[in-house]
């Protein structure tokens, strides 16, 4: 068994991005799961291991590392090859851009326990929830499709994978599943379908996974 366990759950959009990365780099690893929907992150023996009791985090001799931006840098720089970041200082830090903008500005506002207070806070139905989620991912999508336009070529940002495509495919997923309009997001539609070709996104998908 791998000594890389993945803490984490089939639907978190944060998990799949790093089993994309893992996967890319035919990195061994061993899940232990948790069903959000019921709470079971917050279980004590998870409580015990990540204090703040999300997922994914990364568990690797004797150390526990949490968000998936941190494990994602810890994954390129103990795995660099393939690599998931560009070798020109300039064009790194853009798609580190790419990846932030669904990372800190759509992703974030969607997540299950969001969702969860819009509805239990301020008895949001779920026809505002789904609005709600429509809005920011129609206001990232707009602009990182421009992005993708003028920095991609087959993928977000150049001719191979990123960390912004390890982001873009698991918000598209979650953009589908809540029934978000993406015909006007050509590139990002060809980005998306040239990363779910790939074997080793395919088998991240959340449909193949354990728990789900």
């Amino acid at each position: 068994m791998s000594d890389i366990v993945l803490h984490g759950y089939w639907r978190s959009s944060a998990t799949y991005r790093v089993r994309i990365a893992l996967n890319l780099k035919s990195i061994v690893y061993h899940q232990v799961t948790y069903d959000l929907r019921t709470g079971a992150q917050k279980c004590p023996l998870f409580l015990s291991l990540l204090p703040q009791g999300l997922v994914p985090a990364i568990e690797s001799n004797d150390m526990v590392l949490t968000q998936s931006p941190a494990i994602l840098e810890w994954v390129e720089e103990q795995w660099p090859s393939p690599p998931l970041l560009p070798t020109n200082i300039r064009c790194r830090a853009m798609v580190r851009s790419m990846a932030a903008l669904i990372g800190c500005d759509i992703h974030p506002l969607n997540n299950l326990r969001v969702l969860n207070a819009l509805k239990s806070d301020f008895n949001a139905s779920q026809q505002q929830v789904d609005e709600w989620i429509a809005r920011w991912i129609v206001g990232g999508f707009a602009a990182l499709e421009l992005l993708v336009q003028r920095h991609g070529d087959g993928f977000c940002y150049g001719n191979v994978p990123s960390f912004a495509d390890c982001y873009l495919v698991p918000q598209i997923y979650s953009a589908r599943r809540f029934g978000v309009d993406l015909s006007p997001y050509s590139a990002l539609n060809a980005v998306a379908n040239a990363m779910e070709r790939l074997p080793p996104v395919q088998a991240a998908h959340p449909s193949q996974q354990p728990d789900a």
